[in-house]
């Protein structure tokens, strides 16, 4: 009788398989048949990122390779259906889902990827990812998700095109996310290249490690801004995106359980068009631009005077911290630190580290109740003070005050298809009803948990918790503090007996007056497996 149920279990399986995959070949012939066209005709810009994975695919892969290609290769397909009540789909259902989301309420998608992984254990490597998606009640129908091709060779890397990436410091189920870059916004095209995983420095007998990156890319927003701003309100298009980092880990787990990490991480916004009103402002992008948001410095004759007096470029970024203890039996307690920075002054710590990102993550690995423990306070309220003051000849003082975080005087502010990149707690633009592509918003303070298990060998559960204190801009300050509560039960069911698949099911609340009272769920089913 056992032996039988076994069978039925995996006979019941491979139908499950066999017809999931029949009907993902379906939905990737169909997504492969209209790519091209959809392509051309809208997504204008992704034209050389996919000529440069196809080129760059073709080159990676040698003659007569088939059996080689399909090595490794492995597919997923997910769907997910939201109904909510209120405002909004609630808060916790939109935010940190790489931009594969949406406010409004009553949505839904259907999503197919394959994906090739890099394999670490060889000199020489190679991976690539295709994940489209058709969405319904989305900033648009349909998305290219993930795109890209990546090389390796050694401890060097390159990666060329859209990749999801989350933040270098952040659990990124239970965090609210990092101040810089926090997975809630979809990716940007972009080429990559650095030291992606921990290279050890030579000499240090394993002691000391580092990493890093620099990166070049492009904001495919374009359509979005254009179709959701008001008359007369900002907009951009064409805008180039820049990226670095430098990470440097310090301690031996094998010798010592104590591990530091530190490091900078740096982006900015450059080039392209931005229209305010009736002015078309353009801004230069040429090589001596690339150059010049590289190593941040003021703009040339042809930038906005602006542009030319401080530092051309929107530029932001922030100093991360963090320090492990490997506990007995396993345990892990990490606290650790974000300083968020938009000018030199808050970069340097002129005026203290007042706004910042701290936080503590605790594993207990035995523990099935509470497996990981994640707290964080959040600041972005003190912006180095109400007064700003750029120096003349008559008053030589500075006054760097009023950073404005987020937002920009010719940009559209570190936000992507609406969604924030940095910390989602300061919320989006895609919230505003005027057609204002700004952070109305940024001064806020919160705190937030994150907690998650598996209480039986198939069951996850994941609950997270935010509330914050909201002050509006220096600009135009809210008239009364605006109280903002989220939160977050979800619960994700692995059936052994079904190989590949999941079920999750979500729950979102939202009460506060910054984006009113919502409430709904969320049904996802996902199915992975490798392609033989």
């Amino acid at each position: 009788m056992k032996d039988y149920c076994a069978e039925n279990e995996k006979n019941t399986s491979n139908i499950f398989e066999r017809a999931f995959l029949n009907v993902l070949r379906i939905i990737l012939n169909q997504l492969q048949a209209n790519l091209i066209t959809i392509i051309d005709s809208n997504f204008s810009e992704m034209k050389l990122i996919s000529k440069l994975i196809i080129w760059g695919s073709i080159l990676l892969l040698p003659l007569n390779s088939y059996a080689q290609i399909t090595k490794g290769l492995s597919y997923q397909a997910e769907t997910g259906i939201s109904f909510s009540g209120g405002e909004h789909t609630p808060f916790w259902l939109t935010a940190n889902k790489q931009g594969l989301s949406s406010i409004e309420k009553n949505n839904g998608y259907l999503r197919a990827g394959i994906f090739r992984e890099l394999e670490n254990d060889k000199r020489f490597s190679y991976a690539f990812g295709a994940d489209l998606a058709v969405a319904y009640n989305f900033t648009s129908t349909f998305v290219v998700q993930q795109l890209y091709a990546d090389l390796k060779y050694r401890c060097l890397g390159v990666s060329i095109g859209s990749k999801e990436r989350h933040s270098e410091f952040n659990n990124p189920l239970l965090s609210s996310g990092g101040l810089t870059f926090s997975g809630n916004a979809r990716p940007i095209p972009q080429v990559r290249i650095g030291i992606p995983e921990y290279t050890v420095v030579p000499g240090t007998k394993g002691w000391m490690a580092f990493k890093g990156h620099i990166a070049y890319g492009i904001f495919t927003d374009d359509g979005w801004q254009k179709n959701f701003v008001a008359p007369g309100n900002k907009y951009t298009e064409h805008v180039l995106y820049h990226s670095k980092d430098l990470y440097v880990k310090i301690g031996n787990q094998e010798k010592f359980p104590l591990i530091l990490e530190g490091g900078l991480e740096m982006a900015a916004q450059f080039g392209g068009n931005a229209f305010i009103g009736n002015e078309k402002i353009d801004m230069p992008n040429g090589i001596k631009d690339f150059f010049k948001v590289f190593i941040p410095s003021g703009g040339s004759s042809d930038t906005p005077l602006g542009e030319q007096l401080n530092i051309y470029g929107n530029h932001l970024g922030s100093w991360n911290f963090s320090l492990t203890w490997y506990a007995p039996k396993n345990w892990t307690i990490r606290p650790y630190y974000e300083h968020y920075f938009e000018d030199h002054s808050q970069m340097f710590g002129e005026y203290g580290w007042k706004d910042c990102l701290a936080g503590v993550e605790i594993t207990f690995p035995k523990n099935p109740v509470i497996g990981s423990f994640v707290y964080e306070y959040i600041s972005t309220k003190d912006q180095t003070g109400p007064v700003y003051w750029d120096h003349t000849p008559e008053i030589p003082e500075q006054v760097s005050g009023t950073d404005n975080y987020y937002n920009h005087g010719i940009y559209t502010g570190w936000q992507h298809w609406g969604m924030g990149i940095g910390n989602p707690l300061v919320m989006s633009p895609i919230y505003n009803n005027d057609g204002d592509i700004v952070f109305k918003s940024n001064r806020m303070q919160g705190h937030h948990f994150g907690i998650m298990g598996n209480p039986c060998a198939d069951l996850q559960y994941r609950i997270l918790l935010s509330v914050t204190r909201n002050w509006g801009t220096y600009a135009l300050p809210f008239y009364e503090i605006k109280k903002n509560g989220n939160a977050l039960a979800e619960l994700k069911y692995t059936p052994h007996q079904l190989k590949g698949w999941d079920f999750t099911a979500s729950l979102g609340i939202d009460r506060g007056a910054m984006l009113g009272k919502s409430a709904g769920g969320m049904l996802t089913i996902r199915k992975t497996g490798w392609i033989r």
